[in-house]
């Protein structure tokens, strides 16, 4: 159970610090699915 908790803070000190970099990743993923579901 520890060692599930202590993966669990380590994961969410990830996402704080690179939830700006997930972001901009999803941004652009979401912008090619939208131009290419209105090119074709």
């Amino acid at each position: 159970m520890q060692t599930l908790q202590n993966g669990y803070k380590g994961l969410s000190l990830l996402m704080l610090l690179n939830w700006d970099r997930a972001l901009c990743l999803g941004t652009i993923a979401l912008a090619l699915c939208i131009g290419t579901y209105i090119a074709g």
